[in-house]
């Protein structure tokens, strides 16, 4: 890990890769980016967008010539994941964009992930060829079946070098499983089972099955009018394959044990902040939605994230969060105006840095803000074309809230709600972020003298 992260809050990050072509293809809204995930190497990135479009970006090799210069992310493949569909027997849309992207650790050549849309989760293989086969038998060169009467001499296949081909194959379809929208997908450590959540159910799956799964939360009332909370979030514990945390509007945690019951109704652990009453308004149930729950890579910790703030819980600890960050409360005057432009409804992610030292999540005016845990200082930094160049210093930007205004600084009613940063990603080792601007992927890393 780059020594030194408090440097990282001083202007380090710059950005060395600014993705075009693939990604910056225009404003429509199916090029919009829906998800972020970096694999478990860092080596590649893959992003999903509304339009149900996977795109992978691979980290170059080292260059010769400049040995200390990391490789930088280029396309390596890109292939439509999902297709727009129709339940007729409910006579809804079925969107095709991507909700979640979920790598499965490299055990070959090949490589794998999980995409998901609102219904059917789907497993993909990535693979590499450079070489085909010539000399059939039964066939021609261009493929056609020869007539058998007219083979005279039995040849050997042989192996021919050609331009590398990436090809993404879908292995597993897992379908028809969940009656509302998938809002998380989650690898379990064993790598045999994943689980998929939506709004009122969390479902466990086999990687080999596809036509059932087993259901391990529901929290469906007898009665739809009596509900109040829905899941929002749900991930794996890291390394125990039995614990698993889901999150819920009501700003409440669960952690599950799977060896207590089939049924994981009961939770083992409840995580829970008290309401000040002081600060009860209107909004109050809104905000305090938890829109991600991220376990910490040593698994001691987990983190969500609200409208307003970022909070690390200790897992031995439920009655309150140890560390609470202020993403942007300079907002809460604002959230009237918040509400009617739907904007408080937005779903912000938030991730941890590859040593759980700092922690990263997104704003409005495509600001996004990290918090060093050690240090207790953040940073706000912007994702725009404008001050991104290649290899350019991010400078940390402020927003002033009262009417006087230093030169460096944004007024808050200066803000753009219209460009948010809802998806980003951390490399598992190194200090490289991606950022999805709206229709825009920046990758930016710190400074390397």
């Amino acid at each position: 890990f780059v020594a030194g992260f408090g440097s990282l809050m001083q202007d380090v990050l710059w950005c060395f890769s600014q993705v075009k072509g693939t990604i910056d293809i225009g404003v429509t809204e199916a090029d919009i980016i829906s998800t972020v995930e970096f694999n478990h190497t860092g080596e590649l990135l893959a992003t999903g967008d509304k339009g149900g479009r996977v795109v992978i970006f691979q980290r170059e090799q080292e260059s010769k010539n400049q040995p200390h210069r990391r490789g930088e992310y280029n396309v390596y493949s890109t292939f439509q994941s999902h297709e727009p569909e129709f339940d007729y027997l409910k006579s809804l849309e079925i969107e095709e964009k991507i909700n979640k992207i979920r790598w499965l650790p490299q055990q070959n050549a090949a490589y794998f992930l999980l995409s998901t849309n609102d219904k059917t989760v789907k497993l993909w293989k990535v693979s590499e060829r450079d070489k085909r086969p010539e000399g059939y038998n039964l066939k021609d060169e261009d493929g056609r079946l020869r007539d058998p009467s007219m083979i005279t001499m039995l040849r050997v296949p042989v192996l021919r070098p050609m331009d590398l081909m990436v090809e993404a194959t879908p292995r597993r379809v897992f379908a028809n499983a969940h009656t509302y929208h998938i809002n998380s997908i989650s690898v379990n450590s064993d790598y045999e089972t994943y689980m998929s959540a939506d709004d009122l159910r969390i479902n466990l799956w086999n990687f080999e099955i596809t036509n059932q799964s087993f259901n391990i939360v529901d929290i469906k009332p007898a009665n739809m009018e009596e509900l109040t909370e829905v899941i929002t979030a749900a991930e794996f514990h890291p390394h125990h394959c039995n614990t698993f945390v889901y999150s819920s509007s009501k700003g409440t945690i669960r952690l599950c044990d799977m060896r207590t019951a089939a049924l994981c109704d009961r939770h083992a652990k409840f995580f829970e902040e008290p309401e000040d009453p002081s600060n009860r308004s209107f909004f109050s149930e809104i905000i305090s939605s938890i829109s991600d729950v991220k376990f910490s890579h040593s698994g001691r910790y987990i983190m969500t994230r609200d409208y307003l703030t970022v909070k690390v819980w200790d897992l031995n600890m439920e009655n309150r969060p140890i560390e609470t960050y202020q993403v942007h409360d300079y907002l809460r005057s604002k959230l009237c105006s918040l509400y009617e432009n739907d904007c408080i409804f937005d779903k912000f992610e938030c991730v941890w840095n590859g040593s759980d030292s700092v922690i990263m999540t997104g704003s409005y005016n495509n600001f996004f803000r990290m918090f060093d845990r050690n240090t207790k200082r953040d940073v706000t930094l912007e994702a725009s074309r404008e001050n991104s160049k290649p290899r350019a210093i991010l400078k940390p930007r402020k927003v002033c809230v009262g009417g006087k205004r230093r030169k460096d600084e944004i007024s808050v009613d200066s803000l753009d709600f219209s460009k948010k940063i809802l998806h980003t990603a951390w490399h598992p080792s190194e200090n490289i972020i991606a950022v999805a601007a709206t229709n825009n992927l920046y990758i930016f890393q710190d400074k390397v003298n």
